[in-house]
């Protein structure tokens, strides 16, 4: 019998500190917000893409067009939600921009983690 049942469909005095300390434990809502974006940006084929071209190295816009066979307005928008969750760094070089990842262990990172869920 779950203790909920034994309780009036209630958590117990005990069950509720308990529940108080795990919630002062774990981040806060600002945190657990920003996460959610991070995690929201990468939820895309095509920008789990770029992250994993650039895990080669820095590629200027127009390779990681011809590589995805996708148009400007489309990778620019794909980077620009990648740039503005932090993954990206970026500097331009005439008309170009180039990309590299903000921290080459992204990919890895995103590999782990799907590799044990």
């Amino acid at each position: 019998m779950k203790s909920c049942q034994k309780n009036g469909n209630k958590p117990s005095c005990e069950q509720i500190k308990n529940l108080k300390r795990i919630l002062s434990e774990i981040p806060d809502d600002d945190e657990i917000y920003k996460s959610s974006e991070a995690i929201k940006a990468l939820a895309d084929p095509t920008r789990l893409k770029i992250v994993y071209l650039l895990n080669y190295g820095e590629l200027c816009v127009c390779e990681i067009m011809e590589a995805l066979e996708k148009p400007q307005a489309t990778i620019s928008h794909h980077l620009n939600i990648l740039k503005n969750a932090g993954f990206l760094k970026w500097h331009k070089e005439g008309v170009w921009v180039h990309y590299r990842l903000s921290n080459e262990m992204i990919p890895s990172n995103i590999d782990e983690l799907i590799k044990n869920r």
